[in-house]
């Protein structure tokens, strides 16, 4: 199934690719030029670090978190690899019973996107990243689920603006199907207004207690 991906999503994916593969890019290189200075800051907490020159690998282990502006990832092991031509392919992986966690904010908008899966893998030459294995994406707004993807392997394209969705054994649809739900625009569209009407009034509800 290949669907345009809502721009909630595709800000995700961005956000994403760009904290990832730009790790140890930023720690190697000084930024120049106003676009780089303007990128936020990309923070990586572990237990350990293990960087090979040689081979352009990166290896993160140990309660992995990685921040990057407003999108967080978490996972127990995240592995960075360069190529000669300069592109990224990223590996995160959990520990048994556990999942690898992503979560977006968007304040301007009141959402919040959220994915899991047993394992997160990235391809920069591709600009496409993949969760998989009990992979479940969830859109997010005023803390309210509104779209959420189902299945396999969770694929999003950042070039092409589409994603795609797999069912198999290891599905967290039933069945090992693909499970899709999706509001209408019109609702989140109203549920965006709702909450940005009612963001409005705490500053005045807010002065009165002072009162």
């Amino acid at each position: 199934m290949t669907l345009p991906i809502a721009s909630a999503t595709t800000r995700l994916l961005g956000a994403l690719l760009l904290a990832a593969s730009c790790s140890q890019a930023q720690a190697a290189q000084p930024a120049s030029g106003a676009g780089q200075q303007e990128d936020p800051s990309t923070l990586i907490l572990s237990d350990t670090l293990h960087y090979d020159d040689i081979k352009r690998q990166s290896v993160f282990t140990g309660n992995v978190v990685l921040t990057r502006g407003l999108m967080k990832l978490n996972a127990d092991k995240l592995e960075v690899n360069e190529d000669a031509q300069g592109n990224q392919r990223g590996v995160a992986t959990a520990n048994k019973g556990k999942m690898v966690t992503l979560r977006q904010e968007r304040p301007e908008t009141f959402e919040t996107i959220e994915g899991v899966g047993l394992r997160a893998e990235y391809d920069g030459s591709k600009s496409q990243f993949d969760l998989i294995g009990q992979a479940v994406v969830t859109r997010f707004i005023c803390g309210k689920p509104f779209d959420v993807i189902r299945g396999q392997r969770v694929r999003y394209n950042d070039k092409t603006g589409t994603y795609e969705a797999e069912g198999g054994p290891n599905s967290s649809a039933p069945g090992g199907r693909v499970r899709s739900l999706a509001e209408p625009r019109a609702k989140t569209d109203a549920a965006i207004a709702e909450c940005r009407a009612q963001q409005g009034k705490k500053p005045a509800a807010d002065a009165k207690k002072a009162k």
